[in-house]
């Protein structure tokens, strides 16, 4: 016979660990955290720059030192954890494939699952970057935990392609290690990060940020010797004549994350191509009742405090659907939100306008620069609400809030756009 659990979290990183704890809150606790490392904290633990925890704690924190708060939140409430414990599938009747060292191999039931596996660097073979394969080219991340978690320099003389905002901290941590960061090429005529890390960690340090830029060569064949920097144009294509050599020894990737989604997949949710992570509903429930998403997982955040407000939201949402058992009070009247002009995607993606109680986080990204702009959310040809923006980017999610009696008596889809000028 398979064990069976009330609520199975899959991750136990930032968004992992706020879920377990609001779920309990909200009464349940028979929960479960399995994560695969050998500790919590996911991807912290290897954060040791500040910034973090402003919004949540109300004082900044080094990446382990937000962690510990969490880590601390979780034993007290004396949530059974999980590490060392590998996820290998999840079934749509909410059935679990667990393999670990100590206990082997397991299938467990849940009444509910929340989903807070994170995401992934996407590596150099989805960049189609032309040249050999030498040694010396990491994604950002894993040099960041090469220098902070294994006490190892990747390189002396570095390159680092992509301005998010991991490659923008490797720039001043490398710098601050002894390195020579050369340059931060960008293929977006913007940058990927935030305003903040671009004067921090590259102003603050005299390091080059080259918009509209690309790797279109790597030299070198057992070592990295060095790149081609190039000029591209508006469709990402590189301009014959604008190309530079830059020696270097260390080519560091900052060039996006993924949601790290192949066990949604393996269950069968629904997928949002614009996101790489699941169709949720107001919820945070997924296409498949009692499974339900939050954090990086979900969509790529800017801060970790947003991954643990919303990871909240879902554990409290998770606890509820245990607690009714799935039901609802009303017949249920799915609306859907559609990306208008401007806008890459919306989380959630549909809103049951006869069954929402609480406030709803409208979060988005837009798809270009837009200065002096209105955000504007409508139905029925008729505006919801509307925000002035002196300034939009797509490296800051947007968060709007919608309000239960906002939506009463839509019968169509609801539209968040962008409108240009009049700010």
């Amino acid at each position: 016979m398979a064990e069976h659990i009330s609520l199975a979290v899959i991750g136990g990183g930032p968004a992992g660990m706020a879920a377990a704890a609001a779920a309990y809150d909200s009464g349940i606790t028979d929960v479960t955290v399995f994560e695969r490392d050998s500790e919590l904290g996911g991807i912290l633990n290897q954060c040791i720059h500040n910034g973090f925890g402003l919004h949540t704690f109300k004082e900044e924190l080094t990446g382990p030192e937000y962690a510990a708060r969490y880590i601390e939140q979780v034993k007290q409430r004396g949530i059974h954890c999980e590490t060392d414990s590998m996820v290998l599938s999840i079934s749509p009747e909410k059935q679990i494939t667990v393999v670990s060292k100590a206990r082997g191999m397991r299938v467990i039931g849940a009444d509910a699952i929340i989903l807070a596996m994170g995401c992934r660097e996407r590596p150099r073979g989805a960049l189609n970057i032309p040249g050999m394969r030498p040694q010396g080219i990491y994604t950002a991340g894993t040099a960041q935990k090469l220098i902070n978690c294994e006490g190892v320099m990747p390189g002396k003389e570095v390159v680092i392609l992509g301005s998010g905002d991991i490659g923008l901290i490797m720039a001043r941590r490398m710098t601050l290690e002894g390195a020579h960061v050369r340059l931060v090429a960008e293929l977006m005529p913007y940058s990927g990060g935030l305003k903040r890390n671009i004067v921090q960690c590259l102003d603050d340090y005299g390091i080059p940020l080259k918009l509209s830029h690309t790797v279109v060569d790597i030299r070198g064949r057992r070592k990295l010797e060095g790149v081609v920097i190039a000029e591209v144009d508006g469709t990402g294509t590189p301009i014959p004549g604008t190309e530079e050599y830059y020696e270097c020894d260390t080519l560091l990737l900052s060039c996006g994350l993924i949601p790290e989604n192949e066990l949604s997949l393996s269950a069968g949710i629904t997928i949002n191509g614009a996101t790489s992570g699941p169709v949720v509903d107001e919820y945070l429930n997924t296409s498949i009742p009692g499974i339900f998403a939050c954090g990086n997982v979900l969509h790529v955040h800017d801060l970790v405090d947003f991954v643990s407000e919303e990871a909240g939201r879902a554990g409290r949402n998770a606890a509820k659907y245990i607690a009714d058992k799935g039901s609802r009070k009303n017949e249920p009247h799915i609306v859907k939100l559609i990306p208008g002009n401007g806008v890459r995607y919306t989380v959630p993606c549909t809103i049951d306008t006869a069954n929402t109680e609480e406030d709803i986080h409208l979060r988005f990204r837009v798809r270009n620069v837009y200065k002096g702009c209105t955000i504007k959310v409508s139905a029925n040809g008729n505006t919801i609400i509307s925000k002035k923006k002196r300034i939009t980017v797509p490296s800051e999610m947007e968060d709007i809030i919608l309000k239960p009696d906002m939506l009463g008596g839509i019968d169509g889809d609801i539209t968040v756009g962008i409108e240009e000028g009049g700010v």
